[in-house]
């Protein structure tokens, strides 16, 4: 069993995810052995978060609010129960003679901030070179997903999209461009509204021919 198998295994079972340090080399989150905290414990973690903030979490605009607050984490989380290469595993082989590569633009994600856990929103740009074999664009749409709906940093971001990719499709290279705006500089802190950060993480072809590498960075509007 591959390690993100055991961690979708894990966390079915009980045992958590770590947030932090948990990169082991491949950008997946590592398994830690902690039982992972009942429902319950989380809506009261967030009822306490809200009377630390000020507030009585017993009044009636708040009663509902922690049950809310932790179904909001399934969906703003579920990248954790997710394994972005087996979401490539069904490609097309049926390409005739196409030799370029294929673009994908604007693919929009949001993400969590693993320092402060502000929101991260941005765009996706990607790019791969086709072996023989493609995949539906949706797809790729997917394991961007996937790999956002986790408390991340961007640049591990980037690099887990890319090598996801590469990873599934064995292709002639794969180029992956993240704009985003983080919620810890821009609503907080320095409050650098309108601040984007840009990162790219470039394989194969993309990082060794410098034409083909200028051609997609050129088609993006950053």
């Amino acid at each position: 069993m591959d390690l993100h198998s055991q961690i979708l295994n894990d966390t079915e079972d009980g045992v958590s995810a770590s947030a932090e340090g948990n990169s082991v080399g491949d950008g997946q989150p590592r398994a830690v052995g902690r039982v992972r905290p009942t429902r319950y414990d989380a809506e009261a973690a967030v009822r306490t978060l809200i009377s630390w903030a000020g507030d009585d979490p017993a009044r009636p605009g708040l009663i509902d609010t922690p049950a809310r607050v932790i179904r909001a984490y399934e969906e703003w989380f579920a990248g954790y129960r997710q394994d972005p290469v087996r979401l490539l595993e069904r490609t097309f082989d049926e390409i005739g003679g196409y030799n370029q590569a294929v673009e994908l633009h604007d693919i929009a994600f949001h993400s969590f901030c693993e320092h402060h856990m502000a929101a991260i929103h941005g765009k996706a740009y990607i790019a791969y070179m086709p072996l023989n074999r493609v995949v539906g664009i949706s797809k790729l749409a997917r394991v961007v997903e996937a790999c956002a709906r986790r408390l991340q940093v961007q640049e591990r971001l980037t690099d887990d999209i890319a090598c996801a990719i590469e990873d599934a499709l064995q292709p002639g290279g794969v180029a992956v461009v993240l704009v985003a705006e983080h919620g810890c500089m821009t609503s907080r802190g320095v409050h650098a509204h309108g601040t984007r950060m840009v990162t790219k993480r470039m394989l194969g072809v993309f990082e060794t021919n410098i034409d083909l590498r200028r051609e997609f960075l050129s088609s993006i509007p950053v």
